[in-house]
């Protein structure tokens, strides 16, 4: 299989990740405009995930010379290894529906932020926590990590106190978008860990399982698929906006909606197998770190390409920037902090 051993490149892999997590996003407002639910989307999303996946895990998976290959690996693979992959893809999948219900109520700007920042120094935690119950400490100065999600915290109150700005005088509430951005970020933040603790520690640090990154990546990818006709469908039945869906009109959709979801997962996904093709060559906790920092790109897309924020009330603007500076300013702490 192919991996990636130079620490730089490592680095420059978790920055391709966060760019593509930060940017799939923009899949789900594209359709969004021509009244394409997010229930809707989000099979062709799964869909797009999970065939990305399995492409990198036949091509990239099973070529070069480093390792075991990917059919060789389903041979020695054990079963526990499986199921936190199978777990971990499953606790993403729960955590994505609410963080794309989230993005159709309040925007990319806003539920990428609260939800995928949230994911981010939950997640900079629970790794944080796994390394240390297994004995190794962290290799990196610990003030900056800490002093850098306490930034990211603050970060996250400053979007809110936005939200709330721009949604003051109007009938809608910006208690949904925010509890559903809440609600996912909670869900996020345990899935790259379990995902991690189903890799073999000879190919990434703080593994304790028997698969390659693309064999960890393969199943994750089955667990996000496979527990997409439970969520999903519940979400179609109970929407969190708009009116219920069916697959009656799921099938009536253009082949270039469904492509344009199906790129969505494409994107999310193709970020993930880059940032485990250098995962080996990084520090778990930093390269979650970077990976996750995507809300920073999405409040990117969100306020300046979307533009929603467009007109919102005085005041709004200074809350934006400081948002802005403050994701900045954390992540750069955060990286920083790797010894």
């Amino acid at each position: 299989m192919i991996l990636i051993s130079n620490y730089i490149l490592a680095i420059l892999c978790c920055v391709v990740c966060c760019v593509c997590w930060g940017s799939w996003g923009t899949t789900q407002k594209m359709v969004a405009a021509k009244n394409w639910s997010f229930e809707l989307f989000y099979w062709d999303f799964t869909f797009g995930v999970f065939l990305t996946a399995a492409l990198a895990a036949v091509t990239l998976g099973s070529l070069g010379g480093e390792g075991t290959t990917f059919f060789e690996n389903l041979t020695t693979m054990n079963g526990a290894s499986v199921g936190y992959a199978l777990l971990g893809g499953i606790v993403w999948n729960f955590g994505t529906i609410f963080l794309t219900a989230a993005m159709a109520v309040a925007g990319m700007s806003v539920g990428f932020p609260i939800g995928g920042g949230l994911g981010w120094i939950g997640g900079i935690v629970f790794n944080y926590l796994l390394m240390a119950f297994a004995g190794k400490p962290f290799v990196g100065n610990e003030w900056l990590l800490w002093i850098g999600v306490l930034v990211v915290i603050i970060a996250i109150f400053a979007c809110s106190a936005a939200y709330r700005k721009l949604t003051s005088g109007k009938t809608e509430t910006p208690r949904k978008g925010i509890v559903l951005a809440l609600i996912s970020g909670i869900a996020i933040i345990f899935f790259y860990g379990l995902v991690v603790k189903s890799l073999d520690p000879a190919y990434v640090k703080g593994g304790t399982g028997t698969l390659t990154p693309y064999t960890g990546v393969f199943f994750f990818a089955c667990g996000a698929l496979l527990s997409t006709p439970v969520f999903n469908s519940l979400a179609m039945r109970h929407p969190m906006t708009g009116t219920k869906v069916t697959m009656k009109d799921y099938r009536a959709g253009s082949a270039r909606t469904h492509l344009i979801g199906m790129l969505g997962g494409l994107i999310w996904m193709g970020g993930m197998v880059v940032s485990f093709m250098g995962a080996g060559a990084a520090n778990p906790t930093i390269s979650y770190a970077l990976s996750n920092a995507a809300p920073v790109v999405a409040m990117v897309w969100g306020v300046l390409v979307w533009k929603e924020f467009k007109g919102a009330p005085r005041g709004t603007n200074g809350l934006i920037a400081a948002m802005f500076f403050l994701f900045i300013a954390g992540l750069v702490l955060i990286t920083l902090s790797n010894g």
